[in-house]
């Protein structure tokens, strides 16, 4: 790889700044990114989410190289994306980021066995070390009793789970996940999240999801919220007084207590620009276009907004 896209050491996986994409045609130009904003450190379980067209989707396929950045700054575990040329995305893709697809086809070869679909990967390998590599993968994602099943016998979950384990054969560093639990019921998206969950905690892989799924992202610990292809918030969630107990070994159950807390705090971007959230402008009964007063208090702790020139 050439000298302009070494890597360099940092504990920064994902850096990007005043990002931007955009697609043009003969007739139309259309602004996917606008100077979006992101840092994502090694190691790091999160979750981005965002209203289609927000941009979200447009972010995952240039973190997965698979489209290229107009203008700004991506740099991914210091490889710096925007001078990448095809040679170089080819061996990105191939050594430094896995990608599970909402669609299992994307992912899976339905007249494999769930250790073959695994191998896949892995053919320029010896068939002993594909064969004990996937094998390994499987018991990390709990489908070792389903190694030699084909995609027609298992369920959308376990196919799913699949899918995660080819993602990590050629040991990534980054994993993305678009929307992987978009097709699946509620107990079964929580068995997905589990999994997502161990392999970060016993791999250090980095784990980037994009989805719509608000009880997923419940329990996520930091949430990115893209809006108008930019960021917008940033949701953090607490840990519950129940979930402080339970993880001290004191096992509490408690009906329709709801363990997620989480607080919504707006991202300003380097330029001081910031996104209220919608319910706020629903609130202030604003809308693009207005003008709107910002006071500071006396303490210089807190921001007024207030509407029109009603103060």
């Amino acid at each position: 790889m050439s000298e302009n896209v070494a890597a360099v050491e940092s504990d920064i996986m994902i850096q990007c700044e005043n990002l931007v994409k955009i697609y043009k045609t003969d007739e139309i130009e259309v602004v996917a990114l606008q100077g979006l904003d992101l840092e994502v450190k090694k190691g790091e379980l999160m979750a981005i989410v965002g209203n289609s067209g927000s941009g979200k989707s447009t972010l995952l396929n240039m973190l997965g190289g698979l489209d290229k950045p107009s203008a700004g700054t991506l740099l991914v575990d210091g490889r710096n994306l925007l001078k990448y040329t095809e040679k170089d995305y080819i061996e990105y893709k191939r050594d430094v980021v896995g990608f599970v697809w909402q669609n299992n086809a994307r992912n899976l070869i339905p007249y494999l066995t769930a250790v073959q679909n695994v191998e896949m990967p892995m053919l320029l390998h010896s068939e002993k070390k594909r064969r004990q590599k996937a094998l390994e993968l499987l018991d990390m994602v709990g489908l070792s009793h389903r190694k030699n099943s084909r995609l027609d016998q298992m369920s959308g979950g376990e196919q799913q789970r699949v899918a995660i384990a080819i993602a990590l054969a050629n040991n990534p560093k980054l994993l993305l996940a678009d929307e992987p639990t978009g097709s699946v019921d509620s107990k079964t998206s929580n068995v997905i999240l589990d999994v997502f969950k161990k392999l970060n905690r016993e791999t250090g892989v980095t784990v980037v999801i994009v989805t719509h799924d608000v009880k997923l992202a419940q329990h996520i610990d930091r949430v990115v919220a893209i809006r108008d292809g930019r960021t917008s918030s940033e949701i953090i969630r607490k840990r519950s007084y129940v979930e402080e107990l339970n993880e001290l070994g004191k096992k509490v159950q408690v009906e329709n207590e709801e363990l997620s807390i989480q607080e919504e705090l707006i991202v300003l971007d380097r330029s001081g620009r910031l996104q209220l959230p919608k319910d706020y402008i629903e609130a202030l009964g604003i809308k693009g276009g207005d003008k709107v007063k910002v006071d500071l208090d006396k303490d210089a702790e807190r921001i007024y907004v207030y509407k029109g020139n009603s103060v």
